[in-house]
């Protein structure tokens, strides 16, 4: 069967690959390249990779990244700022290797043996040797399957060792399940497994917060580097959302649950070194306000509309410097709704960073040649890069729309979805995206462009999210939301060309069907509805298949990946 990327003609690199460890000696204090490992009675959550392995890449997919030089402007900053963000670039590169830990084991291992620097470079945008853009399948000879939780949980566990597993902490977000002498489940809390890495990062966080000219973000510092080797992330969190005017952004701990596919309960560690646009950021600051009515509009009963967003909630634009760890793995982050903690958002809202530059290099390497594939000539050019921008961004404000917790006590959607929490909260927010400029537009609140140039800018940006692959939220959410919207007739494809075109007012309709579908399930927490949505309208029909492999054919980027760093930034 087809790849989602299309027909590529394999080759065959010999790679001498060492078995990976099951366990590692500690870490000196001057050495980022590993760190200790979890516990001694850790097991491996990957498997031995044979000597003597063969690569059963295809080598089409080597070039589906194209570089970014990722760069921002700087003159404005102080002496003390540009030594903060060397600090926090630092601690950014220790994210890197603990999120190599969680996804795949020790980092060395794996890279150190591989001949090909092609091949080896691919392996390391990856975090492994599993293609996250093609359905996490293996491009070793030798390599089983990705373990669906990661390093989070022992390779051997069942899911129904770890349903009957009576500990009302199994769920959470910042801890390891391992085996203990005796072969029963216990928790290691990511503060004592990776004890060492994690208190160096805190001193780098305390070493800046002393060089920070803004106190809220130097407090915010101290209290994050209290949290990462307390594993109490709400206090810093709440500090976090009280920042206003400091011009520099950090991102940075465990805090995203994509890649735990087991559950989608443990979080993985990344960071973001971020510069504040202030002209952008002002233009943007208005419509944060806007969440409760547009909350109490939403397309559902009362009861699944019943929470009120916080009012303290902003969005801002950024440039961003530096990636690290899980957002820096496959797929990269173009914006951000943060924190993900059910009782500061109620309490206060969240965060929605852009982040500008990485965003426009993706409009521009990718979703332009999309559409002039792919979207019919008379509406090509109504996909505009404000079109872009704004869709993305009232993606990450309709975060905060909907429900976090279930309205029949089955707990916090998160944990009432389990797995299907990561998909379904992105597919609504897509969704709930729209419907916002909708109705921001039809209260005059936006005028820039015209609402078709969201909706055809929508459509191509599905092919470009779907081409993330089935192991991503973002692709399985745009897979489920092109097979709707086709049963919906919602657009049209010509059959000759293979170019679509939108039928607004069926697109609109399939726009409210979706937000209901999808704000009822997760309002439920019906974990079996959403299964069954996912794997009815998850997959990949053979017409859109055929228009994928042409993207492939013309050589069309998948995603970009970064030439980052201090040396990049001059610093």
């Amino acid at each position: 069967m087809k790849t989602i990327i299309g027909r590529i003609i394999p080759i065959l690199s010999v790679l001498l690959i060492t078995a990976c460890q099951q366990s590692e000696p500690p870490v000196a204090a001057d050495d980022q390249s590993s760190v200790p490992a979890a516990t001694a009675d850790q097991t491996s959550a990957s498997e031995d990779i044979p000597a003597g392995a063969v690569a059963d890449l295809q080598t089409g997919r080597l070039d589906i990244y194209v570089p970014v030089r990722l760069t921002a402007n700087i003159s404005h900053l102080s002496d003390n700022q540009r030594q903060m963000l060397v600090k926090l670039i630092e601690a950014s590169k220790i994210m890197d290797v603990l999120f190599w830990k969680q996804a795949y084991g020790n980092k060395d291992d794996l890279l150190n043996d591989i001949a090909d620097p092609g091949l080896r470079r691919f392996a390391d945008i990856n975090y492994g040797p599993w293609d996250r853009l093609d359905g996490d399948k293996p491009f070793l000879t030798g390599i089983g399957p990705k373990p669906e939780g990661a390093r989070f949980y022992p390779e051997d566990m069942s899911k129904a060792e770890f349903d009957a597993w009576d500990n009302p902490d199994k769920t959470g977000l910042y801890s390891l399940v391992r085996r203990n002498t005796d072969g029963e489940l216990h928790l290691h809390y990511y503060h004592e497994a990776y004890a060492e890495p994690l208190q160096r990062t805190a001193a780098l966080l305390r070493e800046a917060a002393q060089l920070a000219d803004d106190p809220g973000f130097a407090n915010y510092l101290n209290l994050r580097a209290s949290a990462l080797v307390t594993s109490d992330y709400q206090i810093s969190d709440l500090a976090w959302m009280d920042m206003k005017s400091n011009q520099i952004e950090l991102v940075i701990g465990p805090i995203e649950t994509y890649e735990d596919l087991l559950y989608g309960y443990r979080a993985a560690f990344e960071s973001y070194v971020l510069i504040k646009d202030l002209e952008w950021s002002e233009r943007l600051a208005r419509f944060a306000q806007y969440l409760p009515q547009l909350q109490a509009g939403l397309p559902v009963d009362d009861a699944y509309k019943q929470e009120t967003p916080g009012s303290n909630a902003d969005l801002n634009a950024y440039d961003v410097i530096y990636y690290a760890g899980h957002s820096n793995a496959g797929s990269k982050t173009i914006a951000i709704n943060l924190p993900n903690d059910e009782q500061v958002q109620l309490q206060k809202g969240t965060r929605r960073l852009q982040l500008k530059n990485a965003m426009r290099a993706k409009f521009d390497k990718i979703l332009v040649p999309i559409s002039e594939l792919l979207i019919v000539a008379d509406q090509r050019p109504h996909v505009t890069f404000d079109a872009f921008f704004s869709n993305t961004m009232f993606h990450e404000v309709a975060h905060g729309l909907g429900i976090k917790n279930t309205i029949n006590d089955s707990g916090t959607v998160r944990e009432a979805l389990k797995e299907h929490a990561s998909p379904f909260e992105e597919g609504k927010a897509d969704i709930l995206g729209l419907y916002m400029i909708q109705q921001l537009r039809k209260n005059g609140e936006v005028t820039e462009g015209e609402l078709l140039d969201n909706y055809v800018t929508f459509m191509a940006g599905i092919f470009r999210s779907i081409r993330f692959g089935a192991s991503s939220a973002h692709g399985r959410a745009n897979l489920v939301r092109f097979n709707y919207f086709r049963d919906q007739g919602a657009f049209t494809r010509n059959a000759e060309t293979g170019e679509y075109s939108i039928n607004v007012e069926s697109f609109e309709r399939a726009i409210e069907s979706l937000s209901r579908l999808l704000l009822t399930i997760q309002g439920d927490g019906d974990y079996a509805t959403a299964g069954q949505l996912l794997a009815e309208k998850g997959n990949i029909p053979p017409d859109l298949q055929s228009d994928l492999d042409r993207l492939a054919e013309q050589s069309i980027p998948v995603d970009i990946v970064f030439d980052q760093g201090v040396e990049v930034m001059g610093l």
